[in-house]
């Protein structure tokens, strides 16, 4: 049995890694040993996570998803949450997570397999209203945020992210030069400091540009 610690935020701002030493002291207390740590900054209400599905496919049976919190490892509507369980079941990985004392116990081995199996039943009702819970929380987080930002434009106060004008001139260069979308993409991306992956410009920003470019064209 191998114990895997899953770390993920949202944004690139946010530290991904801010709950490993919780996990590692959850680890040390049961004498267990953190095999491998899957670190990434991806929106919980995605199935897009690379270093999530890199984890279960190192997983052998009877591993364990450490995490600190079920929200953590979901934020996802009840097709994709289904669609997820459905594959850490496939794998037969235990999740862990420190806000479900249910789970701790899955962490150690041994025990009859009637108490085994009492455990897991109870531990997935558990884990099933915990991410419930979640995506209810991000849903209503999404929509205040919403709610926010019409009620800032219908005061004129809302002014939207700040352009980042230095990047967007090195783009408009790169479009100006006749440069493909995705060549653009593929040079101008850059490794995070964590290491969880690639921060790159979108296809939507490309064009938009573009159109900006083409506009300025027309005038000219």
């Amino acid at each position: 049995m191998f114990i895997r610690a899953y770390l993920r935020a949202s944004t690139k701002e946010q530290d991904a890694s801010r709950a490993k030493k919780d996990l590692q002291r959850f680890a040390d207390e049961r004498g267990l040993k953190i095999a491998a740590t899957y670190t990434e900054n991806e929106s919980g209400a995605s199935l897009k996570r690379p270093e999530l599905f890199r984890l279960l496919a190192d997983c052998q049976p009877g591993d364990v998803l450490l995490c600190e919190q079920v929200d953590r490892l979901s934020r996802l509507n009840a097709h994709d949450w289904e669609s997820l369980k459905a594959q850490i079941a496939a794998k037969r990985v235990r999740v862990v997570a420190l806000d479900l004392p249910t789970s701790h116990e899955l962490a150690q081995q041994g025990g009859d397999e009637f108490s085994a199996r009492m455990l897991d039943a109870i531990n997935g009702m558990m884990l099933d209203m915990l991410a419930a819970i979640a995506r209810k929380d991000y849903v209503d987080r999404q929509r205040r945020q919403s709610q926010g930002i019409e009620n800032a434009k219908a005061k004129g106060k809302f002014k939207g992210r700040p352009e980042d004008e230095k990047r967007n001139a090195a783009l408009l260069k790169m479009l100006t030069a006749g440069m493909s979308y995705q060549t653009i993409i593929e040079t101008t991306k850059t490794k995070r400091k964590d290491g969880s992956g690639y921060d790159k410009v979108s296809s939507s920003t490309l064009a938009r540009l573009a159109k900006r470019l083409k506009e300025s064209e027309a005038a000219a």
